[in-house]
């Protein structure tokens, strides 16, 4: 008889979602799943809208990844009117889209998956939370975590009008210009993001790469997938999160395919199962096969991990340094080690800060010419930017008015998906041992398995909140219930 083990709703992530555990009669794990009882009915709603509104609209999606929807709205909202914004509007996206990445990069390192390394996976579970990462690292760098989210909310609202939900990208640029006091205004929060950033990866090169315990957790097999790989690279195939061409590269690190935003559908198609609302997305050249690993899979990771592996270096400096320490302590390309996702997220944490320097320090984000404004007629078309957890496309399909008839939305967290659900079973397999308790400790490993991929069930699907309690319950083999672990 079949035991099922719940822990329903996960924590410390975005959203709500349930894993289910089953285990045999032997007590060894049968199956495992990443559930999302809640269906995201966002595409349907927008249908029938100016696609003018899409900026405004699909934001509201989530509170924590508003502005890669805005950034994407913006930009499907360019391609299907067929206008280029001025290099000043674009610089002003990339910079705001720079300063939304510091800040989510940091609040997951520190906030969410941060306290499974920083205070330990085995420390009691009310210790497992910011206030006891505070207690680890120092009330000074505790402050100085919420100077960096500070500093970066008030670029975007510089930039973007509000702190969360910005108003300031349009089809066609952005609605107004910034002045030189402005700029400058920017450019000293972003020297402050760039010193953070270096000290964020220098604890962790402390913390986690001197504790010997916690390497060989993230390189042991209970925590690796070989997968393919997803991510937006530029020209000269270097990380970029604003503009650029998608890569998707082998589980040996060899170019799969580079694809434009318009040609997605030749490359990815969407598989749906029984249990969950959530979508999984896979490459259509090599079909679903499965939650399975390896070349004849066509599951695929976009995450900072996956960004990485596709990337062939980082366009800024410091960050390209750390790039070539990753990669070299870790045996090279491509890592296939799940939880090194956050040394990778720590990585591109720096890189947004540099990019965000940069722009800062360009004259011309103060330039006044701001928006082209569009003149042909709408078309069917996508837009493409990464978010924190990875790759994020809109796609829609208007009529010649420019009214929405369809939207598709593929997100970070939904490309992971099938990922997800593969690494809580392999974690659950090595963690859970037939014949013994299931312990705490055990299910907050398991749980690290998906934080380490910041998944967002907000984006990936919307609804209404219901109870948040953990309530575990545990049931022998007969279906009789045994025990009840409940969570403050």
């Amino acid at each position: 008889m079949t035991q099922k083990i719940s822990i329903d709703p996960i924590t410390r992530l975005e959203g709500h979602a349930r894993v289910d555990l089953f285990l045999n009669d032997k007590g060894s794990l049968q199956n495992a799943y990443l559930v999302i009882p809640e269906l995201r009915g966002f595409e349907k709603f927008c249908e029938g809208r100016p696609v003018e509104e899409m900026p405004r609209i699909t934001q509201r999606i989530c509170g924590v990844c508003p502005i890669a929807h805005h950034m994407a709205a913006a930009k499907t909202g360019d391609a299907v009117y067929h206008v280029e914004p001025p290099p000043a509007a674009k610089k002003l996206r990339e910079l705001m889209n720079s300063a939304f990445f510091v800040a989510d990069h940091a609040t997951h390192f520190y906030i969410l998956g941060g306290p499974d390394f920083i205070v330990g996976p085995d420390a009691m579970k009310s210790e497992r939370n910011i206030l006891g990462v505070v207690k680890k690292v120092g009330k000074e760098i505790g402050a100085k975590v919420m100077r960096l989210l500070r500093d970066n909310h008030e670029i975007t609202a510089i930039i973007g009008g509000r702190y969360i939900h910005s108003v300031s990208a349009i089809i066609g640029g952005v609605s107004k210009p910034i002045t030189e006091e402005d700029r400058l205004a920017i450019l000293e929060r972003a020297e402050r993001s760039v010193e953070f950033a270096k000290t964020s990866l220098k604890l962790f090169d402390e913390i986690v790469l001197g504790n010997k315990a916690y390497v060989d957790m993230i390189t042991s097999d209970t925590f690796a997938h070989q997968t393919y790989y997803m991510g937006m690279v530029d020209e000269n195939n270097q990380v970029n999160f604003y503009d650029g061409i998608i890569r998707v590269v082998t589980p040996e690190g060899k170019e799969f395919v580079k694809y434009q935003p318009d040609e997605y559908l030749d490359v990815i198609a969407e598989h749906i199962e029984p249990w969950t609302y959530l979508k999984f997305p896979y490459l259509k050249e090599v079909g679903w096969k499965g939650f399975i690993d390896g070349s004849d899979s066509g599951v695929y990771r976009a995450s900072p991990l996956a960004r990485l592996n596709v990337a062939d270096g980082m366009a800024t400096p410091a960050a390209q340094a750390e790039y070539e320490k990753y990669f070299e302590i870790m045996g090279g390309k491509p890592v296939h080690s799940t939880l090194a996702t956050h040394w990778a997220r720590l990585i591109e944490l720096l890189y947004a800060s540099e990019r965000e320097l940069e722009l800062a320090q360009d004259k011309e984000i103060t330039n006044p010419h701001i928006r082209t404004i569009p003149t042909e007629t709408p078309t069917e078309r996508v837009g493409i930017v990464e978010a924190p957890r990875g790759t994020l496309i809109h796609h829609y399909i208007t009529d010649e008015k420019g009214m929405l008839q369809s939207v598709n939305l593929i997100v970070g967290t939904t490309n992971n998906y099938a990922a997800i659900n593969m690494s809580i079973k392999k974690a659950a397999e090595g963690l859970i041992k037939a014949g013994e308790p299931v312990s705490e400790v055990a299910l907050n490993k398991i749980e690290m398995a998906f934080r380490a991929y910041d998944p967002c069930i907000g984006c990936a699907t919307h609804a209404q909140p219901g109870d948040t309690p953990l309530l575990i319950n545990l049931y022998d083999h007969n279906q009789h219930l045994l025990d009840v672990v409940k969570r403050d």
